[in-house]
């Protein structure tokens, strides 16, 4: 990728030595972590060069009535002015300067502060106005103009306000050892920013459930952008997650696929347990016979944070157990409960966030004996 702000803007911080560098930095970085649970080889799943982000965000800078996009400077002490950003999708890219001079044109960038895209592979873009005023009815029909003269849906957004010209969501494709998966993106949810990527995830996923049999427990589900595939490979899916707004989000990903053998619970990880192990009986499991199913397989996605020691001592009851992990530290932590019970099989890399130090790993581990 090249950018004319390397080395000033602060979204990409390793950049020194190109693309290459950068992934085999994180390969070494991550192969010493994880030494003592795997010695084999890491499976490495490279991005796309450029124009990878499919969600991203700007904040406005206001210089009389000139708008400009900025992002914090490499040193974090303030911003540089961008007019263009090799990371984001094609669809975002080509739409940045359009967008920005409809809002100067039309008058609606008064106490404007931030621009928020989101984008699906085949063009569908989401765009969030932030302010910090209110938004009347002159603002939504001038956003509707803008709206339809680019094609776009369009979010006004000020505190305790959200004004919808269009629909607040993107509905992408996701293309997965050949197979389609539908997934509506609700604006200011979380999504993976990096799709390409994130099919890769699926699939390596995928393949390492290819040996496992019976029902699957999943936590952390968030819409289901790992539930819904899965669900091809089990008899019946149990899936939780304590985000009401994700729950529903995962309720309707799940009809848009017409997949019938899930079951959604809202439910933190700690209450799942307690309903699991019959200490106590929950209203959102009523409809749940949990004696029906027959687990062998855990899979976990779960945040920065990781798991707790509690968490990883229930996952380790399960013969398999695939994790997802968007912070190779607190993984590496994990990994210590974990390992006690079960081997790691395979080891996956996966460089969502190219330019950074940020990366996501997947483990395959099986029981021990």
């Amino acid at each position: 990728m090249n950018c004319k702000y390397f080395g000033k803007c602060g979204a990409c911080i390793v950049y020194e030595g190109g693309y290459e560098n950068q992934l085999s930095l994180k390969v070494e970085l991550n192969r010493d972590r994880f030494s003592p649970f795997y010695s084999g080889e890491i499976s490495v799943f490279r991005s796309p060069l450029s124009n990878y982000r499919s969600r991203s965000e700007f904040k406005i800078w206001h210089d009389n009535d000139t708008l400009h996009y900025t992002m914090n400077n490499i040193e974090k002490n303030g911003v540089i002015f961008v007019d263009e950003c090799p990371q984001v999708s094609m669809p975002i890219f080509a739409l940045m300067p359009k967008l920005l001079k409809a809002i100067e044109e039309n008058g609606i960038g008064f106490k404007l502060f931030g621009v928020d895209f989101l984008s699906s592979n085949s063009g569908e873009i989401v765009v969030s106005l932030l302010y910090h005023r209110t938004l009347d009815s002159g603002w939504r029909e001038i956003a509707a103009k803008i709206a339809s003269e680019l094609n776009i849906h369009i979010i006004g957004r000020s505190r305790g306000q959200k004004v919808v010209v269009g629909q607040d969501y993107i509905t992408e494709i996701l293309n997965v050892d050949g197979e389609e998966f539908r997934f509506n993106y609700i604006e200011n949810s979380f999504t993976q920013p990096n799709s390409k990527v994130n099919e890769q995830m699926i699939s390596w996923a995928l393949k390492n459930l290819s040996h496992t049999d019976a029902d699957l427990l999943e936590l952390y589900c968030g819409a289901g952008n790992f539930t819904i595939p899965f669900a091809k490979k089990f008899a019946k899916v149990l899936a939780t997650e304590i985000s009401k707004s994700s729950i529903n989000a995962a309720k309707t990903n799940m009809a848009l696929n017409g997949v019938q053998n899930i079951e959604f619970v809202r439910m933190s990880v700690e209450e799942f347990v307690q309903a699991l192990d019959g200490v106590r009986d929950f209203n959102r499991m009523k409809d749940i016979d949990i004696n029906t199913y027959d687990i062998h397989t855990i899979f976990v996605d779960p945040p920065r944070s990781g798991m707790d020691e509690a968490t990883c001592r229930f996952a380790s009851r399960y013969e398999n157990i695939i994790y997802i992990s968007c912070n190779p530290e607190t993984l590496a932590r994990d990994l210590t409960i974990l390992c006690q019970t079960h081997l790691v099989e395979d080891l996956a890399l996966f460089d969502q966030f190219p330019y950074t130090h940020h990366v996501e790993m997947g483990v395959k581990l099986t029981k021990k004996g």
